[in-house]
């Protein structure tokens, strides 16, 4: 049954010109077959006939203009006398249509029709034996076959245009989640590529730095050497666990073993990462002031990482023979930062553009990471040469 069906839709052309044909032909056999008194006038059920099929059969491709050509072969039948006769039917299947597929002008135009055709039948051809409240029985009877095929077409173009509706909002909705998936997902890859960068950039710097002492001290001072070498193997585990707790995140579904990942570092381990780079050879000094206390986990791992990144910077740029000063104050509303050094410096569009190559990373991961938290960073070289880097991370994040 559904094959059938669905046979019918996909060949509606020929469908609705068989029946076109079928009705044209009952309606001549009528005609022809009608004796003499009933006033038939055969010369005119022809081209009227002819064109109830036409409005038929093109009823669906152009309902609007179907409908004007079955509704004028209509109001020639009523001037010309020809009683209502088989092709008519015609008329009802075209209401139908353009309430389906008509414009909404045009359906309650054809409505007018439907509710004006059987008072017109039935003015043209009264029924002489009745009487007046007889005449509005069978008007009444004759409208509603007319009335309730609009009603029927018009409900199904409501629900086709529901459906419609639901379908538009539907991909609408489809449109936006992968819009939103699509932003978490580039959110998600640069906060991995920060922590990637923070954690390679300042582990590798540090085990290059202790290579290349352990190579240059290697035959005066063989103990210093090794010391160095040891250096470079706790950083390399440093930086091993915090690249694999990086990874976990990335494995949805699993579960990290006991153990294998580090607990994301604080503000209470800036003070190991200090004594980690006066063990790499730089100098620096470490203050602290106020009150310390616990903090919101995203500004504890913010503010290790600024530092983190700052002194990588020291190592890298600001010369051999630099040293920088850290220090960490507690507000009432937040914690402040500043890392100075007394190296090189940098000229201020250097440090704008990423670098001097414009590759540069860390300066702009750290504005990232102090956006997310909802506070300010002020970075750039000192007057008198060297670098410093300011940030204030409130304790609630912005509104």
């Amino acid at each position: 049954m559904q094959r059938l069906y669905d046979f019918f839709r996909s060949h509606q052309p020929w469908v609705d010109g068989f029946w076109a044909v079928l009705l044209v032909l009952m309606s001549l056999i009528s005609a022809t077959s009608a004796p003499d008194s009933a006033h038939v006038d055969r010369v005119l059920v022809v081209p009227l006939t002819l064109a109830f099929g036409v409005a038929l059969a093109l009823r669906r491709r152009m309902p609007e203009r179907m409908m004007a050509l079955a509704a004028g072969t209509g109001a020639l039948q009523l001037v010309f006398g020809v009683p209502v006769f088989p092709a008519d039917f015609a008329l009802l299947l075209t209401i139908y249509a353009v309430a389906v597929a008509g414009s909404v002008r045009a359906s309650r135009l054809t409505l007018v029709v439907a509710l004006l055709a059987a008072p017109l039948v039935q003015l043209r051809w009264p029924e002489e034996r009745s009487t007046l409240l007889g005449n509005v029985v069978i008007v009444i009877f004759q409208t509603v076959p007319l009335l309730f095929v609009w009603l029927l077409g018009d409900a199904r173009r409501t629900r086709s245009a529901y459906f419609a509706q639901l379908e538009e909002k539907a991909a609408r909705l489809e449109r936006e989640r992968e819009s939103q998936a699509k932003i978490a997902v580039a959110a998600e890859r640069a906060r991995i590529a920060r922590e990637l960068h923070d954690v390679v950039a300042h582990n590798v710097s540090v085990m290059v730095v202790q290579a290349d002492g352990a190579a240059y001290v290697m035959d005066a001072a063989p103990d210093q050497a090794k010391k160095a070498l040891e250096t470079i193997s706790v950083t390399g585990r440093q930086a091993l666990a915090e690249m694999r707790r990086l990874l976990g995140v990335l494995r949805t579904g699993e579960q990290p073993e006991s153990g294998e990942y580090v607990p994301q570092p604080d503000v209470a381990q800036i003070e190991d990462l200090v004594e980690q780079c006066r063990g790499a050879g730089l100098t620096v000094s470490f203050k602290v002031e106020g009150s310390p206390r616990p903090l919101p986990s995203g500004v504890e791992l913010t503010a290790y990482r600024i530092v983190q990144e700052a002194l990588t910077n020291v190592r890298k740029h600001a010369g051999p023979e630099a040293g920088a000063g850290v220090r960490l104050v507690y507000f009432d509303d937040g914690l402040g930062l500043l890392v100075e050094d007394d190296g090189r410096g940098a000229p201020l569009e250097l440090c704008v553009a990423g670098g001097a190559d414009g590759q540069g990373q860390g300066l702009i991961g750290m504005r990232e990471r102090v956006g997310m938290v909802g506070g300010t960073l002020d970075a750039g070289p000192l007057p008198g040469g060297g670098f410093r880097i300011s940030a204030l991370l409130p304790l609630r994040p912005a509104l």
